[in-house]
């Protein structure tokens, strides 16, 4: 078995983030395409939605568990190394052969990486990390093998799945009762600069 990752792009409204990284609490990534089943990628591989729709099954533990952590950059090992951890999944769900998800980033150093470049307008993809072997269906296209087994989804640079976005919004958790109170303060204060 090998690594075989998948991307897909990630876009988001640069304002949002702005006002989100304002407040105390983490920032989500809301109804990010994750991976998009029975579609060739730009890496010319095909996940199946049987296989896809498994895995989602298994790593929803992980979820409950507050372990389904993601680092920044693909690394070469099926391993999540802790020190390179940036966001964590809170939510996984599917809409048709998509699977969809929340990503809470987190403020490790690589979590505050990726704030930075998502404020500063990067465009950055989700890419799924896991192992398992592929068939070769014709000379541009392979489908993963029913032995795929789901690692992580990791936050990379280059994405590969077309038409997926996060386009719908980026958050605050709100921890903290006073936090709409500072936000309305943080605004005031801006305009009146």
């Amino acid at each position: 078995m090998t690594i075989l990752t998948s991307y897909t792009p990630l876009t988001y409204d640069r304002n949002m983030i702005t006002e989100a990284l304002k407040s105390d609490g983490p920032v989500i990534l809301k109804n990010v395409l994750l991976q998009r089943a029975n579609a060739k990628n730009q890496n010319g591989r095909i996940y199946p939605l049987a296989i896809l729709m498994r895995e989602a099954k298994k790593y929803e533990e992980l979820i409950r568990e507050r372990r389904a952590l993601g680092e920044l950059d693909h690394p070469e090992s099926p391993v999540v190394n802790l020190k390179n951890v940036s966001h964590n999944i809170s939510e996984m769900w599917f809409n048709g052969d998509d699977v969809m998800g929340n990503l809470e980033i987190l403020s490790t150093p690589s979590g505050n990486i990726l704030k930075e470049l998502l404020k500063n307008n990067i465009k950055l993809g989700i890419s799924s990390r896991g192992l398992g072997s592929v068939k070769e269906i014709d000379e541009t296209t392979v489908e993963v093998e029913d032995d795929f087994s789901l690692v992580a989804w990791d936050v990379v640079s280059n994405p590969s799945t077309e038409g997926a976005y996060l386009t719908e919004s980026i958050t605050m958790k709100r921890t903290n009762p006073w936090n709409k109170v500072n936000n309305l303060i943080y605004d005031f204060l801006a305009e009146i600069k």
